[in-house]
């Protein structure tokens, strides 16, 4: 966890993987940490150049997707810093499907074939295309595991006006697009997703990290139809290994399960899959940055008092 002081600095929130700064009155300092989480629990040991990772894509793609809708960044200081605006975030996540993987598999092979509300075809195979992208939201715990909801359970209990929901699905399906135009550019399929977004004002907001490994499922578009003919495993980049390593360790997360030992080994693989990660969505060179807490504090600082004048 960090423990920085920035000017205007009145709280911090340290989060699974990110630690956040709130600067008086409106501003916020997101904090990316090497920290790696799967089913809603910080794993024991760190990912060397993670947090970069993230930020950097984050910075990037909010920064291909700023015509859609507003976002909440204004600074990038540092390699792991982000500074923004600081929003009212609806306690929902916008979760994208283009394709039937991960949570949304483990459902439709469980014999359901309702997810959020959602209705889904039969006849798929894993990973298959939906007809078209469908959005399954979750709630979005302050503690414990985030869990489905429904769009009118969302609109019926008042987490979301009806107005607000609408805007918030138009949004979100323009970026899933967007997502998935710039993944086909890098011979990718965003297969899923998430969004966050807040409101200042009647405003309404993207927060948060957009199209990262973390909040993202991508395959290889070279060969992905071919795999799901044969029903070969299809080649992904994603945190999903991270879970399914966890799973076939018997850890999901559930009490009583104990995360199975890290070695230095296995680390080094998931974060060689980060950098290719960044590598392959950016098209740039992934260069390792490593600052320490002084250099962070003093770039933050300065950015900060620029921004605050």
């Amino acid at each position: 966890m960090s423990n920085f002081q920035f000017p205007g600095q009145t709280a911090i929130y340290n989060g699974k993987v990110r630690d956040v700064y709130s600067i008086q009155p409106n501003l916020l300092v997101m904090v990316a940490s090497d920290r790696i989480s799967a089913f809603d629990v910080i794993l024991p040991r760190p990912i060397p150049f993670k947090g970069q990772v993230l930020n950097q894509i984050a910075e990037i793609m909010l920064g291909a997707t700023q015509d859609i809708c507003p976002n909440w960044l204004l600074s990038v200081p540092a390699p792991t810093v982000s500074i923004g605006k600081k929003c009212v975030p609806f306690k929902i996540e916008m979760v994208v499907r283009g394709n039937l993987v991960g949570h949304a598999w483990r459902t439709y092979t469980s014999g359901l074939r309702e997810l959020c509300g959602v209705a889904l075809p039969d006849g798929l195979k894993e990973n298959d295309f939906f007809p078209t992208p469908i959005i399954t939201p979750s709630t979005k715990a302050d503690a414990g595991h985030d869990e489905d909801i429904s769009k009118e359970k969302i609109i019926s209990t008042g987490l979301v006006s009806a107005n607000d929901w609408h805007t918030l699905e138009k949004y979100a399906l323009a970026l899933f697009e967007r997502g998935k135009e710039i993944a086909a550019s890098r011979g990718l399929i965003l297969a899923d997703t998430k969004y966050e977004f807040g409101k200042i004002g009647d405003t309404i907001y993207l927060m948060d990290e957009v199209h990262t490994p973390d909040s993202s499922r991508y395959f290889y578009l070279e060969g992905f139809a071919e795999r799901q003919i044969t029903g070969e495993k299809q080649k992904q980049l994603s945190k999903e290994f991270v879970r399914e390593w966890l799973i076939a360790n018997n850890f999901m997360g559930k009490e009583g399960q104990t995360v199975p030992e890290m070695n230095d080994e296995w680390i080094d693989t998931i974060s060689k899959r980060y950098i290719e990660l960044f590598e392959k969505v950016s098209g740039k060179q992934f260069k390792p940055e490593t600052l320490s807490d002084a250099q962070i504090e003093l770039a933050v600082s300065n950015s900060l008092n620029e921004l605050i004048k």
